[in-house]
């Protein structure tokens, strides 16, 4: 076979990682109201004492109580549905929810609903409600946010990119909004866009890992290795077991022509996560570019032992096969990596009997 040689470094960005979800504990004040009974209002406050402890049983007790006396308290069911949520209880959460949102319309009762809803895997419904949310109060900066993520998810970026810039528009503090509107700008291929809403971010708030990953792609992206590296490494340095930077170092190191320093990353990266097939596959193209072509081929089987279905990873032992002088073990490998879809295997396949 006299084909030209190459190996398949596959990068993977995962954006699951990438995206990182606003985690504030709902806090309230209590307040005397004045349009309902007394005691109404004393177990209503009673219930908000016990939820900013973190006693989610008594809370739903003094709820219950408050509800009871006055069957109307929108405010009860919905914080009852808070504490309702916090002990996994979440057809209870919805219910209480739907009975505020239809005693008094507030945005909140929306957001919380739709929040609820994304957790049950409902992005559509989800992503009405918050939109419902919005229409009740435009400054709503959260709202647009989360329903950014949704279209984000849905590979909608002009629409997550237009949310986040209005959750931005109202909260300009709001660093998971720059983060999430840079990673979604590079989807777009706005690298210099990205890069400046990821440093942005950091600048909001510098300890989030994430981000600096994320930022490590984008400059790995415009080809600048040597920032693209010090990225990575900030990211590793403030979260020691982070695989995934390990794993992006790795690659820029590799871009660089560093195969050994790759090669330390990839297996770093899986010494932290040993079912990490992505490194395999990368330390695979890295050994390769040594002439290690056996532990190439040993790693593209750890990968493919992960992960039956890997195409590249079949596509690469194929590649590292034929250099061993196993030319049915490659032609096998890529006719396997040919039906999983990729693409120039097929270029490989010719030769073949």
């Amino acid at each position: 076979m006299n084909k030209p040689l190459l190996t398949i470094c596959l990068f993977i960005s995962v954006f699951t990682e990438d995206i990182a979800f606003s985690q504030q504990d709902t806090v309230v004040q209590a307040k005397i109201l004045d349009d309902g009974s007394q005691d109404a209002e004393k177990a209503f406050n009673a219930g908000i004492e016990f939820f900013n402890q973190k006693n989610f049983t008594e809370s739903i007790k003094e709820f219950d109580k408050a509800i009871s006396l006055k069957p109307e308290f929108d405010k009860a069911y919905y914080f009852r549905g808070n504490a309702k949520l916090e002990t996994k209880d979440n057809a209870g959460a919805m219910n209480d929810y739907s009975m505020a949102l239809k005693i008094g319309q507030q945005s909140e009762y929306y957001f919380s609903i739709a929040q609820l809803k994304s957790i049950e895997k409902d992005q559509s419904g989800a992503k009405e409600d918050y939109t419902h949310a919005i229409e009740l109060n435009t400054g709503y900066s959260q709202a647009y946010y989360y329903r950014g993520v949704i279209s984000f998810e849905q590979s909608d970026y002009k629409a997550a990119i237009a949310d986040f810039t209005e959750a931005i528009k109202y909260n300009n503090d709001y660093a998971y909004a720059y983060n999430d509107r840079g990673s979604a700008k590079r989807q777009l291929e706005d690298l210099d866009g990205a890069i400046a809403d990821y440093k942005k971010a950091l600048q909001l708030k510098p300890d989030m890992p994430f981000t600096l990953n994320n930022l490590g792609s984008a400059q790995r992206k415009k080809g600048d290795h040597k920032a693209a590296i010090e990225s990575y490494s900030s990211a590793i340095k403030l979260k020691a077991d982070y695989f995934i930077a390990y794993n992006n170092r790795g690659g820029a190191k590799q871009d660089a022509g560093d195969f050994k320093g790759a090669i330390d990353d990839f297996s770093k990266a899986l010494s932290i996560k040993s079912d990490y097939s992505y490194a395999y596959n990368n330390r695979a193209a890295a050994k390769y570019k040594l002439k290690d072509y056996k532990g190439s081929e040993e790693d593209c089987s750890k990968a493919i032992q992960i992960d039956p279905a890997y195409g590249y990873a079949y596509m690469n032992r194929g590649i590292a096969r034929e250099l061993l002088r196993n030319e049915k073990g490659a032609c096998d490998d890529w006719r396997k990596a040919a039906e999983l879809g990729v693409e120039s295997a097929k270029n490989y396949n010719g030769d073949c009997k």
